[in-house]
């Protein structure tokens, strides 16, 4: 199963990727059965505006939103009236508010739409999603979709239900539409450049992903203000379960492309917890409060504020060594951002992901032979007769006696917001043909059982 992959993925990956690059509001032009509206629950995150950067053909140009009101509800609604009078492809949304405290159930009672979109308060998140489903609803959710054990029970009941009931329960999983990610993937499914997966150790896994983020940051061209309790492990969850859901996932995707992985194909053998510490300034630059609020008084020590937002765990999955990393820095370097390292390691090739100051910041994939003799043959081939197909143009430059580096057309960079469109648009297609591909439900369950896994472990020690 190793040498095939989704053609529907990588085809949507693909087409995908060439629209936003000419323009990010173009999408399919396909006509939906039914027209898809939008409802936003309670945004607190800056990942439910991202969804509404683009204009979709299915999608209902009225949305709507129920929140508390305060600034949260007010930057979502800025970013939205942002994306519309921009002058490069202005959308053209038109949102209607429910602001109040009983705005939950309120989206219930009224229902004007018929998916609920959420991107907020991790802790509230999997409760909002049960009783969306438990009321009809189709659900959009950006990560993660569960923080602690509870959760994860709650999860297991929301999709039982949303399967009773013909809904759909959906995880934004960006990081798919990365090209260097699905390149790297693309290569590990051809024998003649990677071989095969090797089986790994704790020491050095077979498959290894690392993700560096930074609480102060742009986006949308703008400084991200983040709400106080973005820091509190309550509210938001700790690091180690939500950022690590999305370098989980690629584990199982790239890995075991189209494979149906269950719960008990997952031995946790490793997991561990660290804080990243802010000075109250730092702590103030980036949420614009002058003073620590309450809930976050039990993670200071003196002035400064531990936030437990690292993590790391080790695991088999299929017999195959995994490890994932995320880490949390204040800022970044002076011309960087997030970064991701990740490496496959073959029996004929490792496939790495840089993305450090020599890549200048910007991710790259090596290809690194385990034995140079004819290889380069066999990867100018599988250039011409494989990768072609999905990401023409693509070259390669040897830059040492056994490591290549992949030049991918720059039209396949499209940037991390613009691949908020791109899921949505997948999204959109599973909705309008009224099924989730047959992995993607039990591959989601798995997912969060092994963030869950490492987080009880790493909570342990």
């Amino acid at each position: 199963m190793r040498k095939s992959i989704s053609a529907l993925l990588i085809c949507i990956c693909i087409s995908c990727a060439e629209k936003a690059k000419k323009e990010e509001n173009q999408t399919t032009s396909e006509v939906p059965k039914e027209k898809v509206t939008f409802m936003t629950l309670d945004p607190g995150h800056f990942h439910a505006a991202l969804v509404q950067k683009t204009m979709y053909p299915q999608v209902d140009s009225t949305s709507y939103v129920y929140a508390p009101d305060g600034p949260e509800v007010q930057d979502f609604l800025s970013k939205i009236d942002g994306y519309n009078t921009r002058p490069d492809s202005p959308t053209s949304w038109t949102v209607k508010k429910q602001l109040g405290d009983d705005y939950l159930n309120a989206m219930l009672a009224e229902k004007p739409g018929n998916v609920m979109i959420v991107a907020g308060k991790n802790s509230k998140k999997v409760d909002y999603i049960l009783e969306a489903v438990k009321s009809g609803l189709n659900v959009y959710a950006d990560k993660p979709l569960v923080i602690n054990e509870e959760g994860f029970e709650k999860l297991k009941e929301a999709f039982k239900i949303a399967d009773e009931k013909g809904l759909m329960i959906y995880d934004i999983m960006t990081e798919r539409f990365e090209s260097t990610t699905g390149m790297q993937k693309l290569f590990s499914t051809l024998p003649s450049v990677f071989g095969e997966l090797v089986d790994g150790s704790v020491d050095e896994p077979a498959i290894s992903k690392e993700s560096v983020h930074h609480f102060s940051k742009i986006v949308s061209g703008k400084p991200l203000v983040r709400p106080s309790w973005f820091f509190d492990i309550v509210e938001e969850g700790e690091g180690i379960v939500d950022v690590t859901t999305h370098l989980v996932d690629l584990v199982q995707w790239e890995a075991f492309p189209d494979q149906i992985i269950d719960s008990s194909d997952v031995e946790m053998l490793k997991a561990r917890r660290w804080p990243t510490t802010l000075t109250k300034a730092e702590f103030t630059k980036v949420t614009k409060q002058e003073e620590y609020p309450d809930y976050l008084k039990k993670d200071l020590d003196g002035d400064k504020l531990n936030v437990y937002c690292n993590g790391e765990m080790i695991y088999k999955i299929n017999g195959k060594h995994a490890k994932v990393s995320v880490i949390w820095n204040y800022e970044a370097p002076a011309g960087a951002a997030d970064t991701h390292y990740s490496i496959m390691r073959g029996t004929k090739s490792n496939l790495i992901i840089k993305q450090g100051e020599e890549e200048g910041y910007k991710p790259i994939l090596y290809v690194e032979a385990n034995d140079d003799t004819g290889f380069e043959a066999e990867l100018n081939n599988a250039l011409e007769q494989q990768v072609a197909q999905h990401y023409p143009g693509t070259t390669v430059e040897r830059i040492s006696k056994k490591m290549w580096k992949v030049n991918i057309p720059d039209s396949f960079k499209v940037g991390h917001e613009a691949h908020f469109g791109q899921v949505t648009q997948n999204y959109l297609k599973y909705l309008d043909k009224g099924e989730l591909p047959a992995w993607e439900v039990p591959n989601m369950i798995t997912k969060y059982y092994t963030t869950i896994e490492a987080y009880k472990m790493a909570r342990s020690k």
